[in-house]
């Protein structure tokens, strides 16, 4: 079974799910608004925290051109009327705060890693000596942020939303050419709408990313709920990766598909519930209850007084329930052969009342 390491944690087959939260721009630019999602992942269960490490600087450029104006149907009205300049300049976490950060994360047991978005952002997480690195789906075809992240050797996650099957192929390719030897791929919805979409997921895609690229698969939701997520979680996914805020407050740019503290502590449970539901692969009885509830299975039993020395047979032994004879398995290994003493109706049949050796089982 295929497994990878970051921080303290296996992730992989067998293991429990290993379960992200994404800061994002949910801070509002206040530092104790950060802490405060942090801490609030670490009281839901998290595994890992998770922010975005650009500045509009390194994201994009300062136009008010056409082009860098943001749009789309479905996109949270927040974002609309913006430049990519300015929507990005309210949403980037100030680089002087990820240090202190990833203090406090990894003070309350949980890994702390970011998304680079450029090559000054790589070099400055590796000063920071995270454990992995996270691609968005946005930069899964930058091919040249692709070589710079592999050449840390770190594990790398990556999302590919709307990435093609050969864009995929390609982003691959270009991690494992370049020296990523532990890479997670995630499906990912990038709808951004503020309720599950059925039409947007697409689960099944996780087991094919598996088998056909041989690497471990997950899935990063930018939808509103716990449903779709947790199904994820029960189809295999080995990483999940969902938006936190402490509280909705519709001011913040990713609240419409962020997960409230509650709500994500919601989902860890069920997520956990699930796995334990599913446990390892077992036979025989699973609990002490069922322990106990096997003697009800059937039984030989004699069913009529049988004298010594008297044969048994079909009229006087039967299978029945509970099961404190001998096992039915026996039943023609005992019909003809006689009773070694008296036996009342409802005894329970056994060897030493029965002549003769016991067979074999």
């Amino acid at each position: 079974m295929k497994k990878i390491k970051i921080g303290k944690r296996l992730i992989g087959d067998g293991e429990p799910c290993f379960i992200v939260a994404e800061v994002s721009a949910n801070h509002q630019q206040k530092f104790d608004q950060a802490v405060a999602i942090i801490k609030a992942a670490a009281e839901a269960g998290a595994d890992a925290v998770k922010l975005q490490t650009f500045t509009p600087d390194t994201i994009t450029i300062d136009s008010d051109k056409k082009w860098f104006w943001v749009g789309g149907k479905d996109n949270p009205d927040i974002w609309k009327g913006k430049t990519f300049y300015d929507l990005y300049k309210d949403a980037y976490t100030p680089w002087e705060w990820h240090a202190e950060l990833k203090d406090l994360a990894e003070s309350r047991g949980m890994a702390f890693f970011s998304t680079p978005l450029d090559h000054t952002a790589v070099d400055f997480l590796e000063r920071l000596k995270v454990p992995c690195y996270k691609i968005a789906s946005y930069e899964a075809t930058d091919i040249p942020l692709l070589k710079k992240v592999a050449s840390t050797k770190k594990p790398v996650i990556i999302s590919v939303g709307f990435a093609t099957l050969e864009e995929i192929e390609l982003s691959i390719s270009t991690l494992k050419k370049y020296g990523a030897g532990d890479i997670v791929v995630l499906q990912c919805t990038t709808s951004y709408s503020d309720r599950p979409k059925a039409e947007a997921t697409n689960l099944r895609t996780m087991a094919d990313i598996r088998e056909r690229f041989n690497v471990l698969s997950g899935f990063s939701d930018n939808m509103g709920g716990i449903e779709v997520p947790a199904l994820a979680a029960a189809m295999g996914a080995v990483v999940i990766e969902k938006h936190i805020v402490v509280e909705h407050d519709s001011k913040i740019l990713d609240d419409r598909f962020s997960l409230d503290k509650a709500s994500f502590k919601k989902m860890i449970e069920r997520i956990r519930w699930q796995e334990a539901v599913l446990g390892k692969v077992k036979y025989g009885p699973q609990t002490e209850a069922e322990k106990y509830n096997r003697q009800f299975r059937r039984s030989l039993f004699a069913v009529k007084d049988i004298k010594k020395g008297e044969k048994f047979t079909e009229e006087n032994v039967r299978s029945i329930r509970p099961a404190y004879g001998l096992e039915t398995k026996f039943f023609d290994a005992v019909l003809g052969k006689k009773a070694s003493k008296d036996i009342e109706r409802g005894t329970p049949l056994s060897w030493n009342l029965i002549e003769g050796k016991e067979p074999r089982s």
